[in-house]
C-alpha cells in the first residue's frame, strides 16, 4: 500500500467497483493499494452498482458470486452487453464449489476470476495484470493490433529513464492518401496490413535484442532497435516494401508506374507508386530526456526524407 502512483504500473489513478457483501474482501482490497493508485467503491448489492456504473463507469469491476440480489454472471454479462462499457474488465470472485464443474467462458464474459480463500499477493498481481491487459487492449490499433500511442510513449520514456541506448524509427507511407482515394479504404487497409507485416517480420528477425513495433495510426508506424541494427533494418524494410507494393495496384497502373488521383486540395494530379520514408532518431549518449524531444527531432527528419519521391531513410546521429 506504500506504493505511490509514480511507482505503480499505471499512468493515472485507477478506480474500481467491488460488488460483494463480504466485508473481509473489501478490507483486503483497500489494504492492497494506496487510494492514490487504485481506489475501490464497495457495493453490497449488484443493482445499485450497475445503476452507478452507467453514470460514472470505473476502470475495473470486481464481482462476487455471493451477491444476494443478482448473480455475478448476470452482472458481468449485463455490463459486457453494453458496447460503451464492454472494455471495462470484470474479475469474478467465486467459492471452490462454484468451479467444481467447468464454466462456459463464452457465456460468462469475465476477464479473470479469483477463488476463495484469497491469497492477497495473488489478488494484487492478478488485478494489476487485468488492468494492464485492458490498457494494452484499448491502446492496440484496431487494424494491425500493434501497440498504439500510449504504449509507444511509455516504451520510449522507459528507455530514456533507464539510460539505455536505442534507435527509434518513424515509418511513413508516401502517396498513401492518393492510393486510398482512388482504390478505396478496403484496399488501403490491405496496404497498411502489408506494411505492418513487413516491419514486424523484419524487426522480429533480430534475435536476442530489445525491440518494439508500434502503430501510431493511419500510415504511421514506429520501431525501436539497438543503434547498431537500425540502418540494416531500414534497408531491409525498404527493399521488401518496394518489392511488394506494386502488386497492390491494378496492372495498368503498375505498368505505368503512377496513378491519377486527387491531392489534399482536391486537384487532380499524377502520383508515383507508394514509397516508405523512415526517420531515425539515435540516442547513444543520453542527450534525450523526454519522449517529446524524440518526436520533435523525427518530424524534421521526416520532412527531409520525404524530399525524395522514392523510399529512403534519414538517420539523426547528432551528439549532445
Amino acid at each position: 500500500m506504500s506504493q505511490t502512483l509514480e511507482e505503480s504500473l499505471f499512468q493515472r489513478k485507477q478506480t474500481g467497483f467491488l460488488l460483494s457483501p463480504d466485508k473481509s474482501l473489501a478490507e483486503m482490497l483497500h489494504q492492497l493499494w494506496s487510494p492514490d493508485v487504485l481506489e475501490f467503491t464497495v457495493f453490497d448489492r449488484g443493482a445499485k452498482a450497475i445503476e452507478r456504473m452507467f453514470i460514472d463507469p470505473p476502470d475495473l469491476l470486481v464481482v462476487d458470486n455471493r451477491l444476494r440480489d443478482i448473480s455475478g454472471r448476470e452482472v458481468a454479462n449485463l455490463v459486457k452487453s453494453e458496447n460503451v462499457y464492454r472494455q471495462v474488465p470484470v474479475v469474478m470472485c467465486v467459492d471452490p464449489v462454484d468451479v467444481e464443474e467447468p464454466w462456459n467462458w463464452n457465456q460468462v464474459e469475465v476477464d479473470d476470476f479469483l477463488v476463495r480463500p484469497f491469497n492477497p499477493s495473488e489478488v494484487r498481481d492478478r488485478i494489476n495484470l487485468t488492468l494492464c491487459r485492458a490498457m494494452r487492449a484499448m491502446d492496440a490499433n484496431p487494424l494491425s493490433k500493434l501497440p498504439g500511442n500510449t504504449s509507444i510513449i511509455q516504451r520510449i520514456q522507459q528507455l530514456i529513464d533507464s539510460g539505455d541506448e536505442f534507435a527509434l524509427a518513424y515509418c511513413d507511407l508516401d502517396y498513401f492518401k492518393s492510393y486510398n482515394d482512388k482504390y478505396g479504404f478496403s484496399r488501403g487497409d490491405e496496404v497498411l496490413m502489408m506494411a505492418a507485416r513487413v516491419i514486424v517480420n523484419t524487426i522480429r528477425s533480430y534475435q536476442g535484442v530489445q525491440s518494439f513495433v508500434g502503430h501510431v495510426g493511419g500510415d504511421d508506424f514506429v520501431f525501436i532497435l539497438p543503434p547498431d541494427k537500425v540502418e540494416d533494418a531500414c534497408k531491409r524494410i525498404i527493399k521488401a516494401f518496394d518489392e511488394i507494393v506494386p502488386h497492390f495496384y491494378d496492372p495498368e497502373d503498375r505498368k505505368r508506374g503512377n496513378i491519377t488521383s486527387v491531392d489534399r486540395e482536391g486537384n487532380t494530379k499524377v502520383f508515383p507508386l507508394m514509397a516508405i520514408s523512415l526517420a531515425v532518431v539515435v540516442d547513444t549518449d543520453r542527450r534525450i530526456t523526454h519522449y517529446g524531444e524524440v518526436s520533435s527531432i523525427a518530424m524534421g527528419l521526416k520532412k527531409k526524407a520525404k524530399e525524395d519521391p522514392k523510399s529512403n531513410y534519414v538517420i539523426d546521429r547528432r551528439k549532445a
